[in-house]
């Protein structure tokens, strides 16, 4: 159930929404945390991006860069030791996009994760902090939670006010279920998990291929 030690995964996911969205990752998990790094393409821009995370699967840091027709915009997120976010940008060219960066530095007090939008890797965050993916060991109400929440392609950092809740523990031979919401967009909706705590089917979003 879950690692216990160094593991490193490869994964790739269709888009559902935007059939010619191909997102894939390296997952590094480790006792407590993890780091990983992916890419996003689509037929209108393209992304690549790169996480750490502290002890408890806190995020450290996040970068990102998006490349669209004739448009280019980079994002550095992080949070400091006292839980406080802030963020550097960097653009060129023109696109009808809100500014990168973090909108509200003071909405983003007791944040402890980022949320890369689109990307089904940075829900394993709070996934694992909660024990979702342990029969024993997860908590038996919803848990809301506040994300840094990174629109892309914009790249606006923003709060995500989230729910998480288990309702069926991942095993050897089925996936795990959890209950997802945000209040974003008033989406909720069912993920399925593999036992390291990576979500492998967000309806309505991607799919895991491989």
């Amino acid at each position: 159930m879950g690692n216990q030690l160094h593991t490193s995964l490869l994964h790739s996911w269709q888009g559902i929404d935007d059939a010619a969205r191909l997102d894939t990752a390296t997952i590094n998990l480790e006792p407590g945390r993890l780091s990983a790094h992916g890419t996003s393409r689509t037929d209108e821009y393209a992304m690549s991006w790169a996480l750490t995370t502290t002890e408890g699967w806190v995020t450290r840091r996040l970068t990102a860069t998006v490349h669209g027709h004739g448009w280019s915009r980079h994002l550095d997120l992080d949070r400091s030791d006292d839980g406080v976010w802030s963020s550097t940008t960097h653009s060129s060219g023109e696109c009808p996009l809100p500014g990168a960066g973090i909108d509200d530095p003071s909405s983003l007090t007791g944040a402890l994760d980022c949320d890369l939008g689109l990307c089904p890797v940075t829900n394993t965050m709070p996934i694992l902090r909660l024990n979702l993916h342990s029969e024993e060991l997860a908590p038996a109400d919803e848990t809301s939670m506040a994300m840094a929440w990174v629109e892309v392609p914009s790249l606006r950092v923003v709060r995500s006010q989230q729910m998480y809740s288990q309702l069926r523990a991942p095993s050897e031979d089925r996936n795990g279920v959890i209950l997802y919401s945000s209040d974003n967009h008033g989406f909720t909706a069912e993920l399925q998990i593999d036992r390291d705590g990576i979500v492998v089917e967000y309806p309505g979003l991607a799919t895991l291929t491989g």
